[in-house]
């Protein structure tokens, strides 16, 4: 159920008489939803507490509205195509504010329809959206500013992440991803500082949308933690688009104010250099989101990077308190916060020692062109193993020459002597859905001749990553041994394991 704030005398009449829960949840993004209702169906008196509104930066202000962007980006540049196939259209043009109404209609359906709300609300737990910022009152009590103090035997802190700052004079100049997206028009020229997977999505929406876009990194390349042959394709693309990216930055001196907007002063190998652009965006990576907390008050500690300290069954230093998705800083993503979430619940509302199993995570950026990853990379894999590398080109396929989105590469990485899936990296349309296939195949521990053998329906996108592992299979077993050793028992079982 959801819980009305009430007013100011009523909040503190009922804070002096904490509402007594088994297992409170503090943020309602993808990692405290998934919590809450597992806590709740595990039979636990659950609340559930967020500061803003329900589905948390997941459906919000990352994820959802940023694929909405994503999504009009993908249909100017479809539009330009139309001539292509005979069909009459003039050039396509943006009306920003209508976008803008559209991703607001997006995550409010988004924030109603996909974040669980019902369920939770008919496991019988009680909801308190908006309530301002949460913190410890004490070791098992959560106050706010516009909910009842709730007072519990165990508490999930959710609250994720926030936009790192920089420690450069100056930045109170600049803007997050997140003004990016309530901006009213679209600014004539923008500066992205950060070439994650962040600000490489800010950059390639906005030079869709008609910016001027210059891209900033300050390490050797963008998309520094992506397979080398991904960072230098979707820099290529970038480049090619018009958007200006410059790696190796060096050092960010300060921003300062200028007639058009903002002056980002930088010092790298050829000396002190300058950009200006009418709105800067810092994309500098995602820190945990513990301000205003008060985790001394439950005896929480947090770790060197700043993030709540958990082990390995998402336990915090304080024994009842438990800590999942962002906050915790590990691999940041929803499905990751998701996962983490269930485990965080399960040992909360069982006093289990549920451990948080390995598993291979896709990521991946809606980017034009998209990339996406699993896996080692080619360099992590050969320091490891003895690995093969397997590349099949867009260009080569059927799929993408009828839509018209010929640029791309499936890269499979494959173990020469255990004939495993050890990644897979894809630049170009459909990109993450190719890798989550990727996942699930290795998930499931297939071998790569396993895989092969899988039928890809034509023609499709996906047949790039069953082309890579036929050719993959035919390198790694040319005379058929393992084949006759390991296959004719999966092939009669019809790959029932």
């Amino acid at each position: 159920m959801t819980a009305a704030a009430g007013t100011t005398d009523d909040r503190a009449m009922i804070s002096s008489t904490p509402e007594p829960y088994d297992v409170v949840v503090i943020g309602a993004g993808p990692a405290g939803v998934v919590a809450a209702l597992r806590a709740a169906r595990l039979g636990a008196r659950t609340a559930l507490i967020t500061r803003d509104q329900f589905g948390g930066m997941a459906a919000n202000d990352g994820p959802v509205p940023v694929r909405t962007l994503a999504q009009a980006a993908r249909l100017i540049r479809e539009a330009r195509q139309l001539p292509r196939y005979g069909i009459a259209g003039g050039e396509p043009s943006l009306d920003y504010p209508t976008l803008l109404a559209r991703v607001r209609e997006v995550t409010a359906l988004a924030r109603e329809q996909t974040m669980l709300r019902d369920d939770l609300e008919r496991a019988g737990v009680t909801i308190y959206e908006q309530a301002g910022q949460a913190r410890f009152a004490d070791a098992r009590a959560v106050e706010s500013d516009n909910a009842p103090r709730l007072r519990a035997d165990k508490i999930i802190i959710c609250t994720g992440g926030t936009s790192r700052p920089l420690p450069v004079p100056g930045f109170e100049l600049t803007s997050t991803h997140s003004d990016a997206w309530s901006l009213s028009s679209v600014p004539p020229s923008l500066l992205v500082i950060g070439a994650g997977a962040t600000g490489v999505q800010v950059a390639s929406i906005f030079n869709a949308f008609g910016s001027r876009v210059h891209l900033v990194e300050i390490a050797p390349r963008i998309l520094m933690t992506e397979d080398h042959d991904v960072s230098e394709a979707v820099g290529a693309a970038l480049a090619a688009s018009g958007i200006h990216v410059t790696e190796n930055a060096g050092r960010l001196d300060r921003f300062e104010r200028d007639a058009g907007g903002v002056r980002l002063l930088y010092s790298s190998a050829d000396g002190q250099q300058r950009i200006d652009a009418t709105l800067a965006v810092v994309a500098a990576g995602w820190v945990a989101d513990t301000a205003g907390l008060a985790l001394g008050r439950a005896g929480v500690q947090t770790n060197q990077r700043g993030y709540v300290d958990v082990d390995a069954c998402l336990r915090t230093s304080a024994p009842h308190v438990f800590a999942a998705g962002d906050v915790t800083g590990r691999a940041m993503v929803v499905h990751e916060a998701v996962r983490q979430g269930l485990v965080a619940a399960t040992n909360a509302a069982l006093g289990a020692n549920t451990v948080l199993p390995a598993q291979v995570s896709p990521i991946g950026s809606f980017t034009d062109p998209e990339y996406a990853s699993v896996g080692l990379t080619e360099t992590a894999a050969r320091q490891a193993h003895d690995a093969a590398v397997t590349t099949v080109r867009f260009d080569s396929l059927p799929r993408p020459i009828i839509d018209g989105r010929p640029a791309g590469f499936c890269k499979l990485v494959t173990d020469r002597e255990r004939h495993t899936i050890l990644g897979c990296h894809v630049v170009g349309e459909r990109a993450v859905e190719l890798a989550q296939l990727a996942a699930t195949a290795m998930a499931a521990k297939m071998a790569v001749e396993e895989l092969a053998l899988v039928p890809f329906s034509f023609p499709t996108y996906a047949s790039a990553l069953s082309r890579a592992a036929i050719l993959a299979a035919i390198d790694l077993d040319p005379g058929g041994i393992w084949a006759a050793d390991h296959l004719e028992a999966v092939v009669e079982a019809g790959f029932t394991r």
